[in-house]
């Protein structure tokens, strides 16, 4: 029998409207399991490459990594490109036309967004009236430098794009090939737009806004998040390099791929092309490495200086054509035809040592 204690808590429990456990288990068995006490249908589970929450997480990182790989490789098959050249230079620097016609630097490399006040290059204005400081100054000068490069990329990236539509080929050679943003990359895929040929963006998701420029080929147009899977497509489609001014991104990407020649990593000759004597002798000396036996001193052969658009198109005219176009011909695999036959492997004419490079390749066979 339960006690008048028991009884009077058990009514101010439920005056008070706090139900104890076991009724609340009870109401919610009663919402739940059907009569004859089976547990409710379950949903179907996602398929694991639908499943959102586990792609997006550290076990699904292998899977990521794949799928920056694949998909690329699915496209350029698709587009039937061959082979790239690629433009590095600065993303800091919009092109006159889209900043007004007033030279603007953007905050940080890729991103939409202007740098501060005091960080801009010096208005004629501000410069007359005395109220530029000795930063905006520099950078006043430094910025119609950086435009002249702009329309130099601009120049350069539709003479080689005019020139590479007269190979006979099935497969489109030599396209121009940027990081996807704005400054020189734009100015490269600028330049290939306007000659009328196919153009690679390949841009990088960052942690501020940045977009892909407006000049990239819909269908070429690529977002990675692994910096490291952006450059193995950067160095094994590339037959050349131009480099123009820029800063931290394109020391990276030049000092790279120099590595990757030196070391004879890539399976194949590239052709780098350093546009901007004058800029970048003021960015690094490599006489220094020389004469203290840092690198050999073949090794500044591994790339030639160019300041003209004319000068930097015939470097690269001729060592494609006699890296690869005469070899091609001598060999009988240049095509005479443009047209793709159907079901024909887009690839064809590609090594694993393409991709993998001739180390990796050797561990697959």
């Amino acid at each position: 029998m339960r006690s008048a204690i028991g009884m009077d808590e058990a009514m101010r429990d439920e005056g008070s409207g706090i139900r104890g456990q076991g009724s609340a288990d009870a109401a919610l068995q009663a919402a739940v399991i059907p009569g004859d006490g089976a547990p409710p249908p379950l949903e179907s589970a996602p398929l694991a490459y639908e499943n959102s929450e586990f792609l997006n997480s550290a076990d699904g990182r292998l899977l990521r990594i794949v799928s920056e790989y694949m998909e690329p490789l699915a496209r350029f098959r698709r587009e039937q490109i061959q082979d790239t050249v690629v433009f590095f230079g600065s993303a800091r620097f919009r092109g006159r036309e889209e900043a007004g016609h007033e030279l603007e630097l953007l905050a940080n490399t890729g991103s939409t967004q202007p740098a501060p006040i005091h960080e801009q290059p010096a208005s004629i204005p501000e410069i007359a009236a005395g109220q530029a400081t000795e930063l905006q100054l520099k950078r006043a000068a430094a910025a119609v430098e950086m435009a002249r490069y702009y329309e130099d990329a601009r120049r350069l990236s539709g003479m080689l794009t005019n020139w590479a539509r007269t190979i006979p080929s099935r497969r489109h050679r030599f396209v121009v090939t940027s990081g996807g943003g704005p400054g020189i990359m734009e100015a490269a895929n600028r330049g290939a737009h306007e000659a009328g040929g196919k153009t690679i963006g390949m841009n990088i998701r960052l942690p501020f806004e940045q977009h892909p420029n407006p000049y990239i080929t819909p269908s070429l147009n690529f977002e990675f998040h692994y910096f490291f899977m952006r450059k193995l497509w950067f160095a094994y489609l590339a037959k050349a390099l131009v480099v123009f001014p820029g800063g931290f991104g394109t020391l990276d990407e030049m000092f790279e791929i120099l590595t990757l020649a030196q070391t004879h990593k890539l399976a194949k000759k590239i052709t780098v092309v350093v546009y901007g004597s004058e800029y970048w002798k003021k960015v690094f000396n490599l006489d220094v490495l020389v004469d203290t036996g840092a690198i050999s001193p073949k090794d500044i052969e591994l790339f030639q200086f160019a300041d003209t658009p004319e000068q930097a198109f015939e470097l690269l005219r001729k060592g494609l054509t006699e890296n690869y176009l005469n070899a091609e011909a001598a060999a009988g695999t240049l095509a005479e035809s443009q047209e793709m036959p159907e079901g024909e492997d887009l690839m064809a004419g590609w090594t694993v040592e393409d991709f993998l490079g001739p180390e990796m390749a050797k561990t697959s066979k």
